[in-house]
């Protein structure tokens, strides 16, 4: 009878369980300085926001908020996308960015390539932060028909001239299957070392 109760009691949990929010808590219990995330009828008009902006969810560097459309908190890919907005500000917070922008500036030639590694390292954050989550294993390939955040998504106010990366389905697949393994120090593609992430972790 006592076993029984209790396992009730785990499946109602588990049941009841909000990924959305697990995701926010497992960031904000990684690293300091996460943005607050605000829910909004649409991103469109905020942080300099217009249609060509995700609809879903989107990272105001200028405020430190995410922006994320309350019709969408239901949805079986919102999860990961707030996780992947997490790692750009992960990044942001804690001097990746930084150093992405300066060697962007210093090699204009290599700005495709370099956006590249940083959004490969985007997503092995964002799987890292699932795992966190207690998210179970999350296939790009099966929820998306087409290579996800591809459009401006992130950056300073006005968030439409933010930054559009395309790598390929296979290579976010790939990169986000590496951070769901749980090791941060996996995040590390090219010249993008993990080492600023891991000084940031919260061990």
């Amino acid at each position: 009878m006592v076993k029984w109760i209790i396992a009730a009691v785990f499946l109602g949990q588990a049941a009841g369980a909000d990924p959305v929010a697990q995701v926010e808590a497992a960031a904000n219990a990684a690293f300091d300085r996460m943005p607050v995330v605000q829910q909004v009828d649409q991103i469109a008009g905020l942080c300099g926001a217009d249609e060509s902006v995700n609809a879903v969810v989107a990272y105001c560097t200028s405020t430190n908020r995410i922006l994320l459309a309350r019709d969408a908190m239901a949805a079986p890919q919102t999860p990961y996308m707030l996780a992947h907005v997490y790692g750009h500000a992960v990044q942001v917070q804690h001097g990746v960015a930084d150093f992405a922008l300066r060697q962007i500036r210093q090699r204009r030639t290599e700005e495709a390539m370099l956006r590249g590694l940083v959004t490969r390292q985007v997503e092995c954050i964002a799987g890292f932060l699932l795992a966190r989550a207690g998210v179970p294993p999350f296939d790009l390939a099966v929820a998306f028909a087409e290579e996800p955040f591809t459009d401006s998504h992130w950056g300073r106010d006005p968030l439409r001239v933010g930054p559009e990366v395309s790598i390929g389905m296979a290579a976010r697949a790939e990169w986000l299957a590496i951070g769901q393994q749980g090791d941060l120090a996996a995040c590390g593609p090219g010249e993008f070392t993990a080492e600023l992430l891991l000084d940031a972790l919260n061990l």
